[in-house]
């Protein structure tokens, strides 16, 4: 692979997901700085899942049936930076919420679309991408801690406007990216859509990624409420982030070799088996400093599923569907798998208790593993040249 389209991917993947941490971690704060109630946040922050659902299917499937990636890309970037520039500027409930409605549709196919590119930009090096993935980690890990000092002496709205900045040099360099061949002018068939979803090595595939999203976000949501009820501090709890970030960077660089060897599906299974322990250990430590050791983990979990996940979708993809079977991935984890481990999630953990929460995930999810497991093994293999994900 030419260093030049390198240097592209790396750097969208570093945009990409720096932008989202400058302004996500503080829209909370922001909607409890303008007196919202308890409800009107909730209805902010339920929204944003709900609406990538509805309108990532739409968006990719638009992509490949009109072979206008890159034009998508560049409205949803555009349209984004403008949004979240203005963000701040609103203070009326209803005015947030469309303009939130509206960023939420736009921006929901970014991931897909710059997933499915890279894997075409690739070529015969798709083990690469997890080198690719390692960009968005570096991303966001350095703009957590340079929008959070900079919030802390400036107000929240400059975590607004640096991720405004960050989108838009997102769209810059976006347009250096390819997202399928020229010469290819054949359309896609919207049938194929259907048939993946009937397919049951696809659901199959799209219940370990659904498992995969829900556990991420139980971790990132509920890993420090977890903490505080262990009795740790502020600055254990930063520590645990930390180490958990780190603990990405080694998994990302080295998981190419894997890759080529163990094949996308296995290692879906590896890095959900690896979170069923973590859940099973999380659960009955009572010691906030054996979960800083239990953050080491964190690299074969979501991380690992994420490049994995993303190779094994675009590896069975039909042709002219690859952006549509990254957005079923992303959907299926990210979607549906986030949004119902959050709501879930924060039940059980008002019930339960933070150690009871991740005792039941460690059995849910082991469940999943052993079905998927088996299922794998009884299901006859793919016909030579049938479509599938």
């Amino acid at each position: 692979m030419k260093p030049k389209k390198f240097i592209s991917l790396f750097t969208f993947f570093f945009l990409r997901f720096a932008s989202g941490a400058a302004f996500r971690p503080y829209l909370v704060l922001y909607y409890q700085s303008l007196s919202f109630s308890g409800s009107q946040i909730g209805l902010l922050t339920g929204v944003i899942p709900l609406i990538s659902l509805a309108s990532m299917p739409l968006m990719t499937g638009l992509a490949d049936r009109t072979k206008t990636h890159k034009l998508i890309m560049s409205i949803s970037l555009i349209t984004a930076s403008f949004g979240v520039f203005i963000f701040p500027y609103l203070n009326s409930f209803l005015l947030i919420f469309i303009l939130l409605i509206l960023v939420s549709i736009l921006i929901a196919p970014v991931g897909a679309l710059s997933d499915s590119a890279a894997m075409f930009m690739l070529g015969e090096r798709k083990d690469l991408f997890s080198r690719i993935r390692l960009g968005g980690t570096l991303g966001f890990s350095i703009a957590s801690a340079a929008v959070g000092s900079l919030v802390e002496n400036y107000g929240l709205k400059i975590a607004f406007w640096i991720a405004s900045a960050l989108l838009f040099i997102a769209f810059l360099v976006s347009l250096n990216l390819v997202h399928a061949p020229e010469e290819s002018k054949k359309p896609a068939d919207m049938r194929q859509a259907i048939v993946l979803l009937k397919k049951p090595r696809v659901l199959l595939f799209l219940l370990i990624s659904f498992a995969g999203g829900l556990s991420n976000a139980l971790v990132n949501t509920y890993l420090f409420p977890y903490l505080r009820n262990l009795g740790a501090g502020e600055s254990v709890m930063g520590l645990a982030l930390t180490i958990g970030t780190i603990a990405e960077l080694p998994i990302l660089f080295f998981i190419s070799t894997f890759i080529k060897k163990y094949k996308g599906f296995k290692l879906v299974i590896f890095s959900t088996a690896v979170t069923s322990l973590r859940f099973l250990l999380l659960a009955i430590t009572t010691n906030p400093s054996v979960v800083l050791i239990i953050q080491l983990l964190n690299g074969f979990t979501f991380p690992l599923l994420s490049v994995a996940g993303v190779t094994y979708a675009d590896e069975h993809a039909p042709e002219g569907f690859h952006a549509t079977s990254q957005g079923l991935f992303n959907i299926a984890s990210i979607g549906i798998g986030s949004a119902m481990g959050g709501f879930v999630g924060g039940l059980l953990f008002e019930r339960l208790g933070g150690r009871g929460m991740y005792l039941v995930f460690f059995i849910f999810i082991t469940i999943v593993l052993i079905f998927a497991s088996l299922m794998h093994r009884i299901l006859p293999p793919e016909k030579r040249g049938e479509a599938s994900i």
